[in-house]
């Protein structure tokens, strides 16, 4: 079964080239990963402007940065002030929101998760998001353009330059987020 799970970031957008994004995909959730959900730069992106911005457009509009966000409270997530996303993971709050798409996934709904990073390979949404989803072996779809689509495997390819996660002994590269954050 192709999944029906796709990533998709705000950046610099317009309300109505990610709704036409969307559409593309025919999603009809739009699950919102940001852990602070509101725009520096555009208020349209502000999580009451947009859960209107969607309803008006057909498109359910989903909170989940309290549970499935980049920015964990808990510093036990941290690795000398970076994100640790294999420890995040693991956390109870994080495997209840997970445990949302999968439930989606296995429902065949079209959902996105949309956090505010345009490049997919910049975002927690493939560091951790799309990396567990692929233990259930299901491969997230990043929107990058109207009807383009990168898959999971492509952009670990490019955020690895294409060296493998796995080294010779099984053990896997743990990724973590590009910024200190304590």
């Amino acid at each position: 079964m192709q999944s029906t799970i796709f990533s998709i970031g705000h950046g610099n957008k317009t309300i109505s080239h990610l709704v036409s994004e969307l559409r593309s995909f025919n999603v009809d959730y739009l699950i919102d990963v940001r852990s602070k959900p509101f725009s520096k730069w555009n208020p349209d992106f502000d999580r009451p402007s947009l859960e209107g911005h969607m309803r008006e457009e057909g498109i359910t509009y989903v909170y989940m940065g309290d549970t499935i966000g980049g920015l964990p409270k808990d510093p036990a997530c941290y690795t000398n002030g970076h994100i640790d996303y294999s420890k995040m993971a693991r956390q109870e709050t994080f495997l209840q929101g997970f445990s949302r798409l999968i439930t989606a996934h296995a429902k065949h709904l079209r959902v996105a998760v949309m956090c505010s990073e345009t490049d997919p390979t910049m975002c927690h949404r493939t560091k951790l998001i799309g990396q567990e989803l692929l233990k259930h072996n299901i491969v997230m779809r990043h929107i990058v353009g109207p009807g383009k689509e990168k898959s999971q495997h492509q952009v670990i390819g490019e955020l690895t330059k294409g060296v493998s996660l796995t080294d010779l002994f099984g053990n896997e590269t743990t990724l973590m987020s590009r910024n200190e954050y304590l």
